[in-house]
């Protein structure tokens, strides 16, 4: 649940847009109903599209007309460009290897440096702690009657 002003649940908000929605031109009002109604479904169903067009550009790159590509006849140029396109595959998978190690480094690196200005704050957090703890001056304690009353 977001704390946003506009989410799909019906808000005074909400309940405005759509009703300006239906003022301005009808179907933007219909638009926001079914915001509200099934807004909250939209990141499931954003994730499930993106899933489908994966799985459906996998077929087609891992399908014939891509992979074998359609022999010309000529035997040579066929393994010459068998043999290329396996090469530029392996280069492909070093450059993604070296880009997920660069990644984890990046990532490393930006764990220590955040981890040092914590330390660092945290030394100046506790030096003002006792900066603030030690008193200055010690305080009076002034006897009335046979009781004491501190700082008077």
């Amino acid at each position: 649940m977001t704390n946003a002003l506009i989410r799909p649940a019906w808000t005074p908000v909400t309940i405005a847009m759509m009703i300006i929605g239906f003022m301005i031109f009808w179907p933007l009002g219909l638009a926001m109903i079914a915001y509200i109604v099934w807004g909250d479904r939209l990141d499931q169903f954003k994730s499930d599209v993106n899933k489908a067009t994966d799985k459906a550009s996998d077929l087609f790159s891992k399908g014939p007309s891509f992979n074998s590509h359609a022999r010309t006849g000529n035997v040579a140029f066929d393994d010459w460009r068998e043999t290329e396109l396996k090469r530029l595959h392996e280069e492909r998978m070093k450059l993604d290897n070296m880009r997920a190690e660069f990644d984890d480094y990046a990532r490393e690196l930006r764990r220590a440096k955040d981890q040092d200005e914590f330390e660092k704050f945290m030394a100046h957090r506790a030096k003002e702690v006792n900066a603030d703890e030690a008193p200055s001056k010690p305080k009076r304690v002034k006897k009335s009657g046979g009781k004491t009353v501190p700082g008077v």
